[in-house]
Order: structure tokens, then sequence, then C-alpha cells
């Protein structure tokens, strides 16, 4: 199952989504069992906004949820612009992981990023600890990746041609992207 709906880049897009065709947004099986038989089972919502202040902001923002009528278990997916079991969006991510990759060191980057740097070394350690997967599977779709071997060279090319956020989508279609 894709859980990262990428037709759906803003929050604002995914918020007029949800109200006009939340349909978009429902599995064609369930993750589970693979019952195509799936309910929309309410929302549940995110704090997934993080750009505006307490007034202008869009939180708390819905997240359709859905119900398998087989195994009764729920589930949902995400537009592109909310990364999965994140707090950050996909590009302060790759915002950090791309000073990590041009040699900052983590406590500079942690600086520069005004983030936490145990939360950028965790992003950081995801990304290494998934190297091979996700090189595997990106050099199976993206041929102009070739035969570069370094693993920062392969991730600067990556999000410089489609970004952190795009990448996800796509590894999204071959495995679950965790």
């Amino acid at each position: 199952m894709n859980r990262i709906v990428s037709s759906v880049t803003t929050l604002l897009q995914h918020i007029e989504a949800i109200k006009q065709t939340p349909e978009i947004y429902r599995p064609l099986a369930c993750p589970h069992c693979g019952i195509k038989i799936v309910w929309q089972h309410g929302y549940y919502t995110r704090k997934a906004d993080r750009h505006h202040d307490s007034d202008d902001s869009l939180n708390p923002v819905p997240i359709c949820r859905y119900r398998c009528s087989a195994c009764r278990r729920t589930c949902s997916r995400l537009p592109l612009c909310i990364a999965p079991r994140r707090w950050y969006n996909w590009s302060v991510q790759q915002s950090a992981l791309e000073a990590l990759l041009n040699g900052d060191s983590l406590r500079g980057c942690a600086r520069t990023q005004v983030r936490d740097r145990r939360t950028i070394g965790r992003w950081w350690h995801w990304l290494a600890n998934r190297r091979q997967t996700f090189e595997f599977h990106l050099r199976a779709r993206l041929p102009e990746l070739g035969r570069v071997a370094d693993f920062a060279d392969i991730w600067r090319q990556v999000f410089k041609s489609m970004g952190l956020a795009a990448t996800m989508a796509l590894l999204d279609q071959e495995m679950i992207v965790p």
C-alpha cells in the first residue's frame, strides 16, 4: 500500500482535498490482510503546520482513517507534505541532511538549522541505516544514478533532482518507508 499520496503537496491542498475529495486517500486494499473493502472510519489529527504561529496555524490537520471490514484494523494515508512518523516535514529534514552531506558537523548543522542535534542525528542515522535498501530501489528507478558509489554523492544528486519528499513517495511505491 502506498502510504503517501504524492499528488497532494501542500497542507492547504490537503485540507481542501479532505473537504472536497477524501476518496483520493482511500487505500485500494487493506495493508494488513489485502481485502479490498475499506471504509472511512473518521479522522485523527496531526500538528503538521510548523511554519506559522498559533494564530495563522492550520493545526490540527485532519487525516482520514480507514477501517478494514474483514480484519477490523485501521490504516491511513498521508499527503506528500506530511512525513509519516515524523514531527518535521520532508523539506526541513532535507535541509539538515544536505548540510551534513556537504560536510557540516552535527553540532554546526543543529546551530544553523535551529533544531536539536539529537533530532538531526536521528535523521542522519535513519538515512544511513537504510542506505542499501533505499539506494537499491532508487538505482532501479533512476538510471542517472549510474554507478555513483559515494553515499554523499548519491544523496546530493537525489536531493538536487527530486527532493526528499518526492524520493520518499517514489520509495513508498516499492516498500513501506519507515
